[in-house]
């Protein structure tokens, strides 16, 4: 089982950047498809970004492409999310989660427990 801690949300203007860490306990996180995906309020969870295990496939919900980065560390046990050029619609909750074990292609819905989330604010 992977245990996921978010961190690195906060407030920012239109246009600024974040980066999204999620730190992974567990020592198989490697073999593991990793996620991030974001609840903003009254609105349903949705899916963000996705990272194959090898950390080689990414894929992108249409709305972030070109300004989000997913990126993996193994060797930390970390996942990133890096986000540019922010909009206030990326305003939400942002959560890690685990995908399918030897795993390289998107999934939607976690295989695993979420982390505790961390906020992102853009303000206009």
């Amino acid at each position: 089982q992977v245990q996921l801690v978010e961190s690195g949300g906060g407030l920012v203007q239109a246009g600024g950047s974040l980066r999204l860490s999620c730190a992974a306990s567990g020592r198989s996180f490697s073999s593991y498809a990793m996620g991030w995906f974001r609840q903003a309020p009254g609105k349903e969870r949705e899916f963000v970004a996705s990272i194959g295990w090898g950390g080689v496939n990414t894929y992108y919900t249409d709305s972030v492409k070109g300004r989000f980065t997913i990126s993996r560390d193994n060797a930390k046990n970390t996942v990133y999310l890096q986000m540019n050029s922010l909009k206030p619609e990326d305003t939400a909750v942002y959560y890690c989660a685990p995908g399918p074990q030897w795993y390289s292609g998107r999934f939607d819905a976690p295989f695993g427990s979420w982390g505790q989330g961390t906020q992102v604010t853009v303000s206009s």
